[in-house]
């Protein structure tokens, strides 16, 4: 079973310490919000990664600059 709980960070240290010393339980952090964004970004240039190569070899028609800016205004 997995159990997510949310402990004041004054407390956190305490409660994982004596959770460590019981030996049917794993203890895993959860990412930080930080690390979720990151992620997040990584994965996004990734795709556009991805596209520019499809761009690149042809199998994917590319979009002018200029016409994409005009159209975030």
């Amino acid at each position: 079973m997995r159990l997510v709980v949310d402990v004041k960070d004054s407390k956190a240290e305490i409660l994982l310490e004596f959770l460590r010393t019981l030996s049917y339980v794993k203890v895993e952090r959860a990412p930080s919000k930080a690390s979720a964004e990151k992620g997040s970004v990584l994965a996004n240039v990734r795709e556009a990664v991805e596209e520019m190569k499809l761009v690149k070899a042809g199998k994917l028609k590319g979009r002018d600059a200029m016409e994409f800016l005009n159209e975030q205004l």
